[in-house]
């Protein structure tokens, strides 16, 4: 009768393990992020930047540098393209470089003068010197057109990334100073005045009319969103502020997430728009190698969570089945700073 027993919870058991083996292949738990995307700004090449074996291991499908990849500040191309090369010397990138795709756009330290615009003396020169540091053929439409702008399309088997690279300088009006405060720069009220120029915006429209992407980042190098700190941003031109939000919602593109750097600090920033299925996210992750690491706050009706001010990285990682963004800033040794998950 005591081995009756003994072979009836043996067969129990033994049923027991055959029905989490069929759930566990019928429901297999996911391991690894479909699609992943690693970004960050402000980066002195001459200063350590403890991050890139961090990056790695996060096994990045593609890197993207929101700008400011050098601090060169000079119109003197040669020395431009010798502060480049100091960046291809550093051994941690050089090896980000031979494993992961590179892309990108300048903010205004590589551009070539601090804040600058459409009216920097040098900015086709500067192009060049950009372009060749991208590795950007000889031979590509990109070397002919007028700013760095450009898109990227990712593709794997559960689905499609798109990445659209903005320019913020080559085309970009003159700021206005603010001389009744003690920001920066005030909103411009000028209906002309531009961020991306005519060109760049017709570009920009196709793009996302055209995406069939699952999600389509943009990657604007100064912040979209949060426009009250009196620096550079898109807030300085209110107009266009509209006119993207707009063109995102009647675009129809999916996913659509906002990329920015230059702040030295990094945020979440969220806003609903008309016309738009879900919010719109504006992921701000700067700097690598230097942050503003004395802030003591700023206003930004948009913010999710904290500023975080020390040095940091940008990940994304994409699940294609639920339609998830799991977002997180991140510090040495892949330390999560702070995260913000959204579904599309």
């Amino acid at each position: 009768m005591k081995q009756c027993y003994i072979f009836l919870a043996a067969l129990i058991l033994f049923s027991a393990c055959k029905k989490k083996e069929r759930k566990a292949a019928e429901s297999p738990a996911k391991s690894t992020p479909d699609f992943v995307v690693a970004f960050g700004s402000c980066n002195m090449s001459q200063e350590p930047n403890p991050f890139w074996d961090d990056i790695l291991e996060e096994h990045p499908n593609v890197w993207i540098w929101g700008g400011d990849i050098v601090y060169a500040d000079t119109d003197d191309v040669e020395r431009l393209r010798a502060i480049y090369a100091m960046q291809d010397t550093v051994a941690g990138y050089a090896e980000l470089k031979k494993q992961v795709p590179v892309i990108g756009t300048w903010d205004d330290h590589d551009f070539g003068i601090n804040d600058g615009g459409s009216d920097f003396s040098i900015k086709a020169e500067s192009q060049q010197v950009f372009l060749d540091f991208m590795g950007v053929p000889e031979d590509s439409e990109r070397r002919n057109q007028e700013g760095v702008y450009a898109s990227h399309e990712y593709k794997v088997p559960t689905g499609k990334v798109k990445v659209i690279v903005l320019d913020t300088r080559y085309f970009r009006s003159e700021l206005i100073k603010d001389e009744d405060s003690k920001k920066r720069y005030q909103p411009t009220t000028d209906s002309t005045a531009t961020v991306l120029g005519e060109t760049q915006w017709q570009w920009l429209e196709n793009e996302l009319n055209q995406s069939d992407a699952d999600f389509n980042l943009i990657m604007s190098s100064i912040q979209v969103l949060s426009g009250e700190h009196g620096f550079e941003t898109w807030g300085n031109f209110p107009l266009e502020v509209q006119k993207l939000e707009s063109m995102i919602a009647k675009s129809g593109a999916k996913g659509v997430i906002v990329l920015s750097g230059d702040r030295h600090i990094s945020e979440f920033s969220k806003t609903n728009i008309d016309g738009l299925s879900y919010p719109l996210v504006d992921f701000t992750s700067s700097g690598l190698t230097h942050s503003y690491s004395s802030f003591s706050g700023e206003p930004n009706q948009y913010r999710v969570g904290e500023v975080v001010s020390e040095k940091s990285y940008g990940v994304i990682a994409f699940d294609f089945e639920k339609k998830e963004a799991d977002m997180k800033m991140k510090g040495d040794n892949g330390v999560v700073l702070q995260e913000l998950k959204q579904t599309y």
